[in-house]
């Protein structure tokens, strides 16, 4: 029987990713204790990779903002592979990092890491409201135009 999350997620019809294979010498998520670091998640989809380019050149902030939550999509799907498929586990996404991929005169990036951070609040309720930070980059891996990481505390 899926949990209350996985109702929340078709409820709002919701799809998440397969969670990706890291694309170098690290692991996706690492769980010590009660606490979960999921690493940065790029705008991956199920073997594509989408959203290369620069913000404010390449991207407008509601293209941007969509980058953003394809990233926080990828979060959930790495976070529900680190918990066995259950979300119902999550108790509060603590802390949420952006990067924006963006021109040096740029000044919008809270606003776009709001794809993510709305995402969260979307389907984890009060649970996926959370401290953050947003900053802009001269560039990315693999020139995708955000990325984000999330600390979340499990039960």
């Amino acid at each position: 029987m899926a949990g209350k999350i996985d109702a929340r997620l078709a409820e709002l019809g919701i799809e998440l990713p397969d969670a990706a294979a890291p694309a170098a010498n690290y692991v996706p998520y690492a769980l010590e204790d009660n606490t979960l670091y999921i690493a940065g998640q790029v705008p991956f989809w199920n073997g594509e990779l989408l959203h290369i380019g620069k913000v404010g050149d390449d991207y407008s902030v509601e293209d941007a903002q969509q980058a953003a939550r394809v990233c926080g999509l990828n979060i959930i799907a790495q976070a529900k592979a680190a918990l066995d498929g259950d979300l119902d586990r999550v108790r509060r996404i603590v802390k949420v990092g952006g990067f924006v991929n963006c021109v040096t005169d740029f000044g919008q990036h809270p606003a776009i890491i709001n794809g993510a951070s709305d995402l969260f609040v979307e389907v984890f309720g009060d649970a996926g409201r959370h401290a953050r930070f947003a900053v802009g980059a001269g560039s990315l891996p693999m020139g995708v135009a955000v990325e984000v990481d999330a600390i979340i505390v499990v039960d």
